[in-house]
């Protein structure tokens, strides 16, 4: 999560929780746009994560996309989860805001 943090000023949000018992677990993740995505995408490389679908697999994990992620991100999104991991994409925003300070 550091090097997220530490190379990817554009990233509004990037939380990981899990359940008690450790059974399921989700990642939350916020860009202000599809290039943010794609540049994220980008930076941790293939390898790593496919490490983190994998680990998907064997939580029963899904991965869910709100908003319209460019084409090339969601190629690659299937091109990774091949495996079996379902990917389904929210693309209709029905309204709504982000405040990134509370005060």
């Amino acid at each position: 999560m550091e090097a997220v943090e530490a190379n990817e000023p554009r990233l509004i949000a990037f939380n990981i929780y899990a359940n008690e018992d450790g059974t399921e677990a989700s990642g939350v993740q916020v860009h202000p746009d599809a290039a943010s995505m794609e540049s994220h995408m980008l930076l941790l490389g293939q390898t790593k994560i496919a490490d983190a679908f994998e680990f998907l697999e064997q939580k029963e994990g899904r991965i869910e996309v709100y908003g319209t992620p460019s084409g090339r991100v969601f190629e690659m999104m299937k091109q990774i989860t091949g495996s079996g991991v379902p990917v389904s994409a929210k693309t209709d925003h029905l309204g709504g805001f982000t405040r990134c300070d509370a005060s």
